[in-house]
């Protein structure tokens, strides 16, 4: 089936490049690099001949919302025609908000806590009222931290950021891009039960682990640490907010649903220096 992915970024790239030529299109709102067909579009000014599509296609929507109301995804959805046999969404494991550590599954209350949360929970209710009526399956994928090539926080470490302590950090969620671009062309497929997926490593071992990890294998000095204490005088707004939410994301279904096994950090990590 023809896919069009909206958002030819870190994530959207890899997925289109890995589909058939002749069975892809991507829309983005900056020029890339690809052998793939593309269109330029303003995803907030969307004129009314954005897209020609066939008659069979599905979609995968990587960009992040514009506003608590997603104007953006509204325009998006209004330009779609005919209605997409299938719509894959990349949301956030940060719709559960805070768990205090413990284990969520995709049957969790949602409790977004944050600004950049709060938007993806608006835009999975907004897509479900969407696609319900028009017959349109709808796949969620709740992605954690991504990282890979170019996304190992190797500038921070070299520039001697903190971490806090390990034995005063919280448990780790995150994905390689290729793991995750492996999972949108799984929840693209026909052949995939509509629904919600968390997707993730699996591995749970702290942030502060990783970066230990990234220095070992890039060969750095091993990051500066602090205590919980000594980061609320260090550390940014954005990242206390993040250090404020904990949970450990279970993805049972990810394996056993779309059969997806992604490497271990230690693994994508080597893979992405």
């Amino acid at each position: 089936m023809f896919t069009l992915v909206a958002g030819t970024g870190y994530t959207g790239l890899r997925v289109l490049e890995r589909l058939p030529v002749d069975a892809v299109a991507g829309v983005s709102r900056s020029p890339v690099t690809t052998d793939r067909a593309f269109q330029l579009v303003d995803f907030d000014a969307l004129d009314t001949s954005a897209f020609e599509l066939p008659a069979r296609y599905a979609v995968l929507y990587t960009c992040p919302p514009g506003d608590q109301d997603d104007t953006r995804l509204r325009r998006f959805l209004a330009h779609l025609a005919p209605t997409p046999g299938r719509f894959v969404y990349i949301s956030t494991t940060g719709v559960y908000g805070n768990c205090d550590g413990a284990v969520v599954n995709e049957n969790t209350p949602l409790n977004p806590g944050s600004a950049m949360s709060r938007p993806r929970v608006a835009a999975e209710k907004l897509l479900s009222a969407w696609a319900d009526p028009l017959g349109c399956d709808l796949v969620i994928l709740r992605v954690p931290g991504i990282y890979g090539p170019g996304r190992l926080g190797i500038e921070r470490i070299e520039q001697g950021g903190a971490f806090i302590a390990g034995d005063e950090a919280n448990p780790g969620n995150r994905i390689h891009v290729d793991d995750l671009a492996t999972c949108c062309i799984a929840a693209l497929s026909e052949q995939t039960p509509a629904g919600i997926y968390n997707v993730g490593d699996g591995d749970h071992r702290t942030g502060t682990w990783f970066a230990d990890e990234v220095a070992r294998q890039a060969e750095l000095p091993e990051p500066r640490k602090i205590s919980r204490a000594q980061a609320e005088k260090e550390f940014s707004a954005a990242r206390l907010a993040f250090l404020a939410s904990s949970r450990i994301v279970d993805t049972t279904k990810m394996r056993e649903v779309l059969g997806i096994t992604p490497r271990t950090p230690e693994e994508g990590i080597k893979d992405s220096l």
